[in-house]
């Protein structure tokens, strides 16, 4: 028995997916303490588009850290602070025609989502809030509140309210508007929804099983939001920091949400840093109002600037994430194509997607033997039945290659090993309305994140 099983929580979850110990790492690789190299196809779930230990970043946290930058500030005004907003200001919002205050929270997503929540609140008078089908906002009470999987939900041990969930973009199917039936109940004094504080929404839900909306579902959504008064909150802690190709998730739909909540690479290193940007005129907290006491991680301000200044000064780095999202969709749809287009399907966008293998089982047992074969990669949706390629942005095609390799190899010895097929569960469809034996969607319970 190892000191893990003995001191540590049952809750773990990824160490019961990747049972090794691990030692070392750099750029997209992992190093277990036997030596044994891994490609990562993880990247801390988002946390390290810019890789392991980036020698880039890490060189600027060193420096600091050698000549006794402040490390703990609160919300004091420090040096690193200020040269992060400048960044911010001038790389990020000027560029883009946007105009934000940043609220540093404490220094999880769950922070971040959580004071968006409660800010929306405040600025409204309403309590509602709409949250989405599949959506993953983290496992505080509030944020856990507007999570949909039951799995996560059912740790709470208490009754959530103050939501209202809406299907997401595909939710009823292909050709179905979901924003449509979100007017008409918004619309409808008797529809039972209460006019809301704000939605809040993914346009990648990741947790949820890489379900991307569409340009033309989020621009739908908005306006939705601006005919009924409510504020627009993009949780972009995942999708966000160049994941889709962009900075932010929401660029290639030409919209510009009320709130922004950022967390996962923000920092850029791994280091704990979330923030909620808002329009100014919703800045409406008092003085510690809202607080925490690690919401000043000055670390994480060093190598998010150095970030945002060697990542995002120019379109460089945007244009070769798009450049490998593209070889990745297409090395995905080859495997689904050989494989069986229905067996495995392909979802997502940009450096965020995902195949969909029809069932957990399925799904975890590709990824349990790609670890064998040296590559770290999850699974999520409501049913773990997509497997995610969510390797770091800044991963060598050859490294992307190799790793994508294994996959198709994983993906055909377990295609072969199956005597029979499972059915796909059909999508919903308005005639299966009136038939008594149409499949529902089923219920989560096994999500690992």
């Amino acid at each position: 028995m190892t000191i893990f099983d003995r001191l540590e929580s049952e809750v773990q979850s990824y160490a019961r997916s990747f049972p090794v110990t691990f030692d070392k790492a750099q750029g997209e690789h992992l190093y277990d303490t036997d030596g044994k190299k891994y490609i990562d196809f993880l990247a801390g779930a988002g946390t390290l588009n810019y890789g392991h230990n980036n020698p880039i970043l890490k060189q600027a946290l060193v420096d600091y850290i050698m000549r006794d930058g402040i490390t703990h500030g609160l919300d004091m005004h420090t040096s690193a602070k200020a040269v992060f907003l400048h960044a911010m200001r001038s790389v990020i919002f000027e560029p883009r025609g946007l105009n934000y205050r940043i609220r540093f929270t404490g220094p999880t997503g769950n922070n971040a989502v959580e004071a968006a929540m409660k800010l929306a609140r405040k600025v409204t008078g309403r309590t509602n809030i709409i949250s989405f089908t599949n959506g993953f906002h983290g496992v505080s009470l509030g944020a856990l509140a507007a999570t949909g999987n039951s799995h996560h939900r059912g740790g709470a041990g208490i009754d959530m309210g103050g939501i209202t969930r809406m299907p997401f973009d595909g939710y009823l199917g292909e050709g179905i508007d979901t924003t449509q039936y979100l007017d008409k109940a918004l619309s409808d004094a008797s529809s039972g929804v209460d006019k809301p504080a704000a939605v809040i929404v993914e346009t990648v839900q990741g947790e949820g099983g890489v379900n991307a909306a569409s340009p033309e579902w989020l621009r739908a959504l908005a306006d939705v939001c601006k005919r009924h008064s409510m504020l627009l909150i993009v949780d972009d802690i995942q999708a966000g920091c160049g994941r889709t190709g962009k900075f932010f998730s929401f660029e290639d739909a030409g919209i510009k949400p009320d709130i922004v909540t950022l967390s996962k690479s923000i920092s850029g290193y791994g280091l704990p840093m979330a923030v909620v940007l808002m329009r100014p005129e919703l800045d409406q907290w008092t003085p510690g109002e809202h607080n925490g006491t690690f919401r000043g991680n000055n670390l994480a301000f060093v190598t998010a600037t150095a970030t945002l200044a060697h990542y995002w000064s120019d379109d460089v780095f945007a244009k070769d994430v798009e450049r490998k999202g593209r070889l990745v969709s297409n090395r995905l749809d080859q495997m689904a194509t050989r494989h069986g287009r229905g067996r495995f399907d392909t979802k997502g966008r940009g450096m965020f997607q995902g195949i969909d293998c029809i069932n957990g089982d399925i799904a975890n047992a590709i990824a349990k033997r790609c670890f064998t074969q040296g590559v770290v990669i999850e699974t999520s949706g409501a049913n773990d039945q997509v497997l995610i390629v969510f390797c770091p942005l800044t991963i060598s095609d050859d490294n992307l290659n190799k790793g994508s390799d294994v996959l198709v190899q994983i993906m055909r010895t377990v295609r072969q090993a199956l005597n029979k097929w499972p059915q796909r569960e059909s999508s919903f469809c308005a005639e299966d309305v009136n038939d008594s034996k149409a499949t529902r969607p089923a219920q989560g319970t096994t999500n690992k994140y």
